[in-house]
């Protein structure tokens, strides 16, 4: 075998490092009654990139701010024409100051946090299994029957512009102020209606994965 033949067995036996992984986030919505089961919303949202990078790398740095600390409520997500016509929003996903299109209430669902009133029906989790190369982290929030101050008696309003008729939701980190985080996720859908004569239920799914096995959620 000729000198110029082993060179080419040398670099035929070369492997280049995958340089074309990386991570995939996605999140989940489930909105509804954990009374009658009755399902409000069940859609993908949208994820605020920039923002939930600097939490990511705060996260591993063991740092004191950037976790998800809050569940941000509003109503400027959707419009409605005088047909009855609902006008869906874009998500809010740029920006260092992206925020709700008009935040009504919010509320801590960190069960670490001292804020959080509530820490058995208000809390994250983490679901992993091994072997595999996504990990959820899942948030729930519950609006009991007396929450959010000041709504309604009953789930019958006429408006989609009632304070608590609620079409767009996000996550916020902590960020060293109460209500004054970083907006990590933003989901608009078809107006809700919380009302003291029903609970509703929050269940949402960050999933973070490589993207060398995708598996959709």
């Amino acid at each position: 075998m000729s000198d110029s033949d082993n060179k080419d067995s040398d670099k035929s036996t070369i492997v280049k490092p995958d340089e074309q992984q990386g991570l995939d986030i996605q999140g989940y919505i489930k909105i509804f009654d954990p009374d009658s089961g009755a399902v409000y919303v069940d859609k993908k949202n949208a994820i605020h990139y920039e923002n939930f990078s600097k939490s990511l790398a705060n996260s591993v740095a063991n740092r004191t701010t950037g976790y998800i600390e809050e569940m941000h409520f509003g109503n400027g997500g959707t419009s409605v024409d005088n047909t009855g016509i609902i006008t869906y929003l874009t998500p809010n996903t740029t920006g260092a100051n992206a925020n709700l299109y008009n935040r009504t209430y919010y509320k801590s669902v960190n069960d670490n946090s001292s804020l959080n009133t509530d820490t058995t029906r208000n809390k994250i989790t983490i679901a992993h299994t091994d072997g595999t190369t996504y990990t959820d982290t899942i948030i729930s929030c519950l609006l009991d029957f007396g929450e959010p101050a000041g709504q309604s008696a009953f789930d019958n309003t006429t408006t989609v512009n009632d304070t608590y008729v609620f079409d767009e939701i996000a996550l916020f980190s902590w960020e060293g102020t109460a209500g004054a985080g970083n907006l990590l996720t933003h989901v608009i859908f078809h107006p809700v209606q919380k009302s003291l004569n029903r609970l509703i239920q929050i269940d949402y799914t960050i999933r973070i994965q490589s993207l060398t096995n995708f598996v959709d959620v």
